[in-house]
């Protein structure tokens, strides 16, 4: 049906007309999700777009970032159309994600190459130190992101699959084409004018900076005990998390078909289909006379759960069938109770369902009779109380239906979005064990360092506990939507310490070893780019709360809020574990050569502009 249509046939009859189920729900949702692929990318590129005018004050910089970016869309949409993969709510993201996870990129290499030339002007040597010095540490930040993106391709789960697949794909080559156009461009365009080079002296991020330092110098033991707080508060916000999904819940709030979904909610007991298959393990067994009881006691079972709609089965055709028999009385209404009936009954409920094989009532049995079908619709009461309901279920069924002579066995819409909803959860629990074991290895082979690993990993986990609290308290749910958060936002986040650290290993050797001294230039420098990138991720996955789909809402404001902690954590908890360890791995010893030289020392070329 189309809206057109309901619309005509109210207008004409005057009447309230209503259309749910499963495939008219599917149909609208996903049109709903195509249409707010546009807003989300307008409402990227604006955000974005403002933000790093407003920290560069450079339109032809912006400019470069936004045709960057807007590429890096297209690339997402053709790799979706290469790969026949469909949009759905998790892939329609990608493209405003590249917007919002490319510009840090953009951020980096511009910021570097602005830096670069306040420091001496020359641009063939800025170029150069761009590629050489935050080409390798991009490169590793960027396949961290992707790494967490990537844990989803093992999910089991076909959507989250696709997904990761597309967004991991889209991001490495987001970064091939930052670190290719941007040096390109750039080596074609006058040096940035002086005004363009102001920003990295603004008050405001001077301020930022010595204020950091300032904290990170004499509040260490403030910072510590601040972040054990933090840890409190999350674990016990952690243990007031309860699981739970919902079909409906997440879906959009003013559209026509979810008020008629709440209609059918209201009325009818729900939506959502519960299919009960009973087996009878007999050819023609279903007629039996026991079986019909025993499946007529079932559906009395059902109908006493207020949860459940009334249940149709191949027993209310029987009842009926005696019911027209008595000339339409409804105190007849009821299962043949004496051999006669049965007779008459049930051969005049065979003829019926073998001379019109399209009959509707073929549904609830099967052309051998040995298996009957008993359907129910349930509210949409969250994975929680389906949970409790399956089991009573379960426990009733076992009562009435003997293993030995009947196989019964729970399906429909509603058992498997329950059952679903557990294992996928499971399952992106994992995906985040993963993501954290597989950017540790990354670590590992980039600092080659235990002592640092242990190091960039925690600024990195406490904002994760951090939201997971807030969620406890504030009684968000861990579900399919709200569980993606955590593996995003930490491959997202473990890239402000690959450039701090990697910034500080130069400094170090630059600096002859000396601790404090390598920790505050990093902050200067690096500080800056960091915090930058952090505010463009908040408000870019801020973007997200604009969708009518309560799923995208929790995923881009959880991730937003967790990149922002994760920001003051990578700024202050970061350097303060550093200069507070500074005897044990501020050295040769632990501070191993890396296998990829992200920051590789200052080399001088002695090229013109």
């Amino acid at each position: 049906f189309s809206q057109e249509k309901i619309d005509a046939f109210e207008k004409k009859t005057g009447l309230d007309m209503h259309v749910s189920g499963m495939p008219y729900i599917r149909t609208l949702n996903a049109q709903s999700i195509i249409d707010e692929i546009g807003l989300f990318i307008g409402a990227a590129l604006l955000v974005t777009s403002l933000l790093f005018y407003f920290f560069f004050r450079s339109f032809r910089a912006t400019l470069i970032s936004m045709c960057v970016v807007i590429i890096g869309v297209m690339w997402s949409f053709g790799t979706l159309g290469l790969l026949h993969y469909e949009i759905t709510v998790l892939t329609a993201i990608i493209p405003p994600l590249i917007i919002v996870i490319g510009i840090p990129n953009c951020i980096f290499l511009i910021n570097k190459y602005q830096q670069e030339i306040l420091l001496h002007g020359n641009k063939a040597k800025s170029l150069q130190r761009v590629i050489s010095k935050v080409g390798n540490a991009t490169l590793m930040t960027n396949l961290t992101t992707a790494a967490g993106f990537g844990t989803f391709i093992f999910t089991n789960s076909k959507l989250l699959t696709e997904f990761g697949i597309v967004a991991s794909l889209n991001i490495v080559f987001l970064f091939i084409l930052c670190l290719v156009i941007i040096p390109i461009i750039y080596s074609y365009i006058p040096v940035p004018k002086e005004r363009h080079l102001e920003h990295l002296d603004k008050n405001y991020m001077v301020s930022f900076i010595k204020w950091i330092e300032n904290t990170i110098k004499n509040y260490r033991i403030t910072i510590y005990s601040t972040a054990i707080l933090i840890l409190i508060f999350g674990i016990i916000g952690i243990y007031q998390i309860k699981v739970s999904g919902s079909i409906i819940e997440d879906m959009p709030k003013k559209t026509p078909f979810f008020k008629d979904i709440l209609f059918f909610e209201n009325e009818f007991n729900g939506v959502m289909p519960l299919e009960i298959m009973i087996d009878t393990k007999k050819p023609k067994g279903v007629f039996r006379s026991t079986t019909l009881k025993k499946i007529e006691k079932l559906q009395e079972e059902i109908e006493e759960i207020p949860e459940l709609s009334k249940p149709v089965s191949i027993v209310n055709l029987v009842k009926y069938a005696k019911q027209t028999y008595y000339n339409g009385n409804p105190d007849y209404y009821e299962l043949p109770n004496s051999k006669l009936e049965e007779g008459f009954v049930l051969s005049y409920v065979k003829n019926s369902i073998q001379k019109n094989s399209s009959n509707q009532l073929n549904s609830y049995a099967d052309s051998t009779k040995q298996y009957a079908r008993v359907t129910t619709f349930m509210k949409d009461i969250g994975t929680d109380k389906m949970e409790k309901i399956e089991e009573r279920l379960q426990e009733k069924i076992a009562k009435i239906f003997p293993k030995d002579r009947y196989n019964v066995i729970l399906t429909g819409k509603a058992f498997v979005f329950e059952k679903g909803t557990h294992y996928l959860v499971e399952n992106l629990v994992y995906s985040l064990l993963f993501a954290i074991l597989l950017i540790s290895l990354l670590m590992a082979y980039l600092f080659r360092s235990f002592k640092m690993i242990v190091v960039s990993l925690l600024p990195n986990i406490l904002p994760l506990v951090m939201t997971a609290g807030i969620m406890g308290f504030l009684g968000i749910p861990i579900k399919p939507s709200t569980i993606l958060v955590f593996s995003i936002a930490f491959g997202i986040s473990v890239d402000d310490t690959i450039h701090f650290l990697a910034k500080y290993r130069q400094e170090l050797k630059q600096n002859n070893w000396r601790i404090k001294k390598s920790v505050y230039n990093s902050i200067r420098e690096a500080g800056i780019s960091m915090f930058y990138t952090s505010v463009v991720l908040f408000f870019g996955f801020s973007v997200f709360t604009l969708s009518s789909f309560g799923g995208t809402i929790a995923l881009g404001g959880l991730i937003a809020i967790t990149l922002f902690f994760a920001m003051i954590s990578n700024l202050i908890i970061l350097p303060a574990l550093l200069l507070s360890l500074e005897k044990t791995i501020a050295n040769k010893e632990v501070f191993i050569e890396p296998s990829i030289n992200i920051l590789p020392e200052n080399e001088e070329i002695n090229e013109d502009e």
